[in-house]
C-alpha cells in the first residue's frame, strides 16, 4: 500500500472511530419504561426505591401509585398533581410533550417517589 493508501486507511479508520463516540454520546443508555409502572408507597417511602420511568418524547407516561400515607403526588416539569387518600390509589397517564429529567414526588413530604426521564 502507498503511503497515501495508508494515510486515507488511517483517516477513514479515525472518521469512523469518532462516529461511533459521537453515535454513543448521543443515547442515554436508558432502558425504555414498557407499559405502566406502579409505585407502592409505604411509611411515606417508596417501596424498593424511587421508580425510575423512561420514555421516548410523544410517547404516553403511565403510573400508578398506592400509598399509607395521604399526600399530593406531583409530577414537577408537567405540573400534574393528584391527591391520594390513605390506602388509596391514583393513576396518571398523559403524553411525554416535554423531553428532560422529571421528580415525582409526595409533595407535602418532599419524598421523591419516582424519576422521570423522556428522551426527544
Amino acid at each position: 500500500m502507498s503511503q497515501q493508501g495508508r494515510k486515507i486507511a488511517a483517516g477513514l479508520a479515525v472518521l469512523v472511530a469518532l462516529s461511533g463516540l459521537l453515535l454513543a454520546g448521543c443515547s442515554s443508555g436508558a432502558k425504555l419504561t414498557k407499559g405502566p409502572v406502579h409505585i407502592v408507597v409505604k411509611n411515606a417511602k417508596p417501596v424498593g426505591g424511587v421508580k425510575d420511568i423512561t420514555v421516548k418524547k410523544g410517547k404516553p407516561v403511565g403510573f400508578s401509585v398506592t400509598s399509607d400515607v395521604a399526600d399530593e403526588i406531583h409530577v414537577h416539569g408537567y405540573n400534574y398533581h393528584k391527591d391520594v387518600k390513605k390506602g388509596g390509589t391514583i393513576s396518571f397517564d398523559f403524553p411525554a410533550k416535554i423531553d428532560g429529567n422529571f421528580v415525582i414526588e409526595l409533595e407535602s413530604r418532599s419524598e421523591q417517589i419516582a424519576s422521570l426521564t423522556v428522551e426527544p
